[in-house]
């Protein structure tokens, strides 16, 4: 099968089972005590946004550079958390933060402006450890490591995601061998909430 109808295909697979999901009865609720702590310390932020700044980036990129960066806790459900991360006028990113009975899982949902999925998109992790009230970490999962290789991009199968939240700061962190990427979030001063990101409505 060629590269790109594979791609498509793989794409295509993890969107219908995040639909089946989304229809599906809402998980049961983790019972780590950490892991609770991680989800219930990042909902007392719900309907507020923040301004952030790139702290860390070894390989600097022109869509990051000199743009309003604003994370907004926008929907939140004791089993969901949906986050859109803004970025300038690119409203494209959401991170889903959702409860699985096993853990946390993170991911990306990366949108068109007509509401459109990117052919990039749902790819994330799964916790594998309790980790801590402040700190989860999120290995990238099967589905995207399969879609990573289909789209040509192997090298970020290594990816880890990473979400801190302090009672004065939240960071969004990516890592993997080679590269590094963070960004702080002042959680002292929140701001006007931006518009409904790309594919969603207000």
């Amino acid at each position: 099968m060629p590269l790109k109808k594979s791609y498509r295909v793989i794409t295509a697979s993890v969107l219908a089972l995040s639909s089946t999901l989304a229809l599906a009865s809402e998980p049961p609720l983790v019972s780590v005590a950490s892991q609770d702590a991680f989800f219930e310390n990042l909902s007392k932020h719900c309907g507020k946004a923040y301004q952030g700044k790139i702290t860390l980036d070894n390989d600097p990129s022109d869509a990051f550079t000199d743009k309003q960066l604003v994370m907004h806790v926008r929907r939140c459900s004791d089993a969901q958390l949906q986050i859109p991360f803004h970025v300038g006028d690119d409203h494209s990113r959401t991170w889903i933060l959702t409860k699985t009975g096993s853990g946390i899982s993170l991911k990306h949902d990366h949108r068109h402006k007509d509401g459109s999925h990117d052919e990039l998109t749902m790819y994330g992790g799964h916790t594998l450890d309790a980790g801590w009230p402040q700190v989860q970490s999120f290995p990238a999962d099967q589905p995207t490591k399969e879609m990573f290789v289909a789209a040509g991009i192997p090298q970020s199968n290594g990816n880890m995601w990473q979400m801190y939240i302090y009672p004065e700061k939240f960071t969004y962190r990516l890592v993997r061998e080679g590269r590094e990427f963070r960004v702080d979030f002042d959680l002292t001063k929140s701001i006007t909430p931006p518009k409904a990101p790309w594919g969603y409505e207000d």
